[in-house]
């Protein structure tokens, strides 16, 4: 039997450990593949869960090992850590005998279908919890084992026997991002609102934030569509391609934004450096690799080939992004601090000093709680409130959102321009007290 300790079986154990994620329909394809234990999919199940398994193109290398050895098993993550104990004790040899775990079946137990050369099993789940489905090869001899695996699980609804395919917590997520759609078609239209009224005082940087808006919520309906076919019938229908489009395009403008806002451009002055242009152009191709990574993660599974690795491109890239969007305002805000002190216009430049100040604050925060609290949220939460952190992360993008378009919004009467001689020396004893605190 391979040894638990392998680093595949180590970086398996991991992925039970700390990964979520919504299933579906998914097929596995396992091929010459020789580890002990193969995490296949995972699922929050109710007291009335169903799994169903077909296996077909099932061969052995070589032939005619212990059947009795191999088979699916479901277990929890905290049960996970028990099998691991329970092996590295000598207490058993495989999991497959552990009483931690939900044996599914075994191979000497498989029959034929009578129309396919492919088998099938169901699996009644009446202990709700979070389980992983995982494969085990017990039966030594470096046995390598080839077949396909259909996965299906789905909570049945005790009142109607309707199935729903989204994991137990996250059945609400249809109608939590049908919420945030309205919400943002509703801010897309005041913002159209403000935009007509105030046509004079409207830069470029206005529609794009137009655009921006628009973007969000097209991706918030396609997410939306996505969740609620794969309620209904396991699969998203095609649904899951527009998603990936849309928060694509999002992406990119989002951050392009971020980057735009963090100039000044439209608002303090009209053209972009080569610095800045050169950020845009480390911004927009790493977003192309980070939603490559996230639709390779997506559709492969949580435990789906190179998964791993993907993940953790994901992540530096969207590390990568979050830091780079962060130099354009610093330069912004170096910039009008030496303005500040040599143009004559004090309180002009200290006004947009403080603003894009607060703005590189509110960008800090905004990215440290979508990237590590929500992860952190998601982790600590049971599998029965996953919802909570699609919420959390939705709240803190609309507040983001909402803080950069009142902040930023095309105003009349600029108080940037409408100052006077009061205002200068107050701005002039502001910056004098600053520069003294800092020595």
């Amino acid at each position: 039997m391979a040894s638990l300790r392998s680093p595949s079986t180590v970086i398996s154990a991991v992925l039970l450990l700390f990964t979520l994620t919504s299933a579906e329909i998914r097929l596995t394809q396992i091929r010459s593949d020789s580890r002990s234990t193969i995490p296949l999919d995972e699922f929050g199940f109710t007291h009335f869960g169903r799994l169903h398994l077909n296996l077909s193109q099932i061969s052995f290398s070589p032939p005619q090992p212990d059947l009795s050895r191999i088979g699916f098993f479901l277990c929890t993550p905290d049960s996970w850590i028990h099998v691991i104990q329970q092996i590295e004790s000598m207490k058993i040899r495989c999991p497959l005998d552990s009483p931690a775990v939900k044996p599914v079946f075994t191979f000497n137990h498989l029959k034929p279908t009578t129309t396919t050369p492919s088998y099938d099993a169901v699996f009644n789940v009446t202990d709700a919890n979070q389980f992983t489905l995982v494969f085990a090869n017990c039966a030594g001899g470096n046995i390598k084992v080839s077949f396909d695996v259909l996965s299906v699980m789905y909570n049945l609804n005790p009142k109607n026997n309707r199935r729903d395919y989204l994991s137990a917590g996250k059945s609400s997520l249809p109608s939590i991002y049908f919420l945030f759609f309205l919400i943002y078609v509703s801010l897309s239209g005041i913002w159209v609102y403000t935009l007509h009224r105030r046509k004079a005082a409207a830069y470029r940087i206005h529609f794009f934030m137009l655009a921006v808006l628009l973007l969000k919520a097209l991706n918030l309906l396609c997410e939306t569509e996505d969740k609620s076919y794969i309620k209904r019938s396991g699969t998203p229908h095609g649904w899951d391609v527009l998603f990936y489009i849309f928060s694509f395009l999002k992406g990119i403008t989002l951050f392009t934004l971020i980057v735009l806002i963090g100039t000044g451009w439209s608002f303090l002055k009209p053209y972009l450096q080569d610095r800045e242009k050169k950020v845009l152009i480390i911004v927009i191709p790493l977003q192309v690799v980070a939603n490559l990574a996230q639709v390779v993660i997506d559709e492969t599974g949580p435990f789906g080939k190179d998964s791993y690795t993907w993940r953790q491109v994901f992540l530096l890239v969207d590390i990568i992004c979050c830091c780079a969007v962060l130099f354009p305002i610093i330069w912004s805000i170096k910039n009008l601090r030496e303005a500040a002190m040599t143009d004559g216009k004090a309180a002009v430049n200290l006004m947009k000093l403080t603003l894009f100040r607060q703005y590189y604050v509110i960008v800090i925060c905004y990215i440290y709680f979508t990237r590590v609290a929500v992860y952190v949220l998601e982790t600590i939460t049971s599998y029965r409130y996953a919802w909570t952190s699609v919420i959390a992360a939705e709240l803190a993008t609309l507040a983001f959102y909402v803080f950069t378009g009142y902040n930023f919004r095309p105003k009349s009467h600029n108080p940037y321009f409408a100052i006077d001689d009061e205002e200068e020396d107050a701005a002039l004893e502001a910056l004098k007290l600053e520069d003294e605190f800092e020595l």
